[in-house]
């Protein structure tokens, strides 16, 4: 069943001298459940893309169906609700409060929801939030204190806690190195697995094959959609580690 579904999909920048068409007519479904990959060059087309899938922005033509709900034909705040209700965001910077503690940071897309959950309901789902992704002992720490990981952790939890229909995210292993980008990967499988639905922008042809779909676009358009056979992240980071020690038995010998 499909989550999203875009007809005819056109988005168009223009100033006194310049037009820009970023997106020019895209048709794309994506079904409940789904985990995909959304790579292209630069000026491809894919932030804008994820920008209109997040209600960050809105089309000059086509339409877009969220939920069976024509986005396009949505007020501000009706716009806002679904954001709040629907979608989860993951960003390549993480996007923390610095002076404010992991679990308040979780905490905030519930401060301005709908629901108004009570302050012991609030730091609940917040700690089941962060306790997914493997840092509920690090409920108090501020990013300051938190390595790369842990901070993107810390984002993914703060995306799960309103318990969205989709999560949307943007390079989100940009800033990480190779280990922590396994794991992190790990965690997306895992929600995935639990029914969430995954759709994430990545540059990356290593952290596509993780996904079970890879959509590449070119110059506005979809170049090519592909289901793939997915990768497992903990089997990669198994092989990882083990690479690892290899290389450092390798050292320890030839220094020998």
């Amino acid at each position: 069943m499909a989550l999203i579904k875009i007809r005819g999909l056109t988005r168009s920048y223009r100033t006194e001298t310049v037009s820009v068409d970023a997106l020019r007519g895209i048709d794309l479904e994506i079904n409940r459940g789904g985990f995909v990959a959304i790579m292209g060059s630069s000026g491809s087309g894919k932030s804008t893309l994820m920008n209109i899938l997040g209600c960050l922005d809105r089309p000059t033509r086509g339409d877009y169906f969220l939920e069976n709900s024509n986005v396009g034909q949505l007020s501000r705040d009706q716009l806002a609700k679904l954001r709040n209700q629907t979608i989860g965001f993951v960003f390549q910077n993480f996007h923390l409060l610095p002076r404010t503690s992991a679990l308040e940071n979780v905490e905030l897309p519930l401060l301005y929801s709908k629901e108004k959950p009570s302050w012991k309901e609030l730091h609940r789902r917040a700690r089941e939030a962060l306790d997914i992704v493997g840092l509920a002992d690090r409920a108090n720490h501020t990013p300051s204190e938190l390595s790369g990981g842990q901070q993107q952790r810390v984002a993914i939890a703060r995306a799960l806690v309103t318990r969205p229909s989709i999560l949307l995210a943007d390079e989100p292993t940009g800033n990480l190195d190779s280990r922590t980008s396994l794991e992190i990967i790990d965690i997306f499988q895992h929600l995935n697995r639990e029914g969430l639905t995954i759709v994430m922008v990545t540059h990356e042809t290593d952290i596509a094959r993780f996904a079970e779909r890879v959509i590449v676009m070119r110059d506005g358009l979809i170049q090519s959609d592909r289901n793939i056979k997915p990768l497992s992240a903990i089997t990669a980071l198994a092989n990882w580690e083990n690479q690892q020690e290899d290389t450092k038995t390798r050292e320890i010998q030839s220094n020998g």
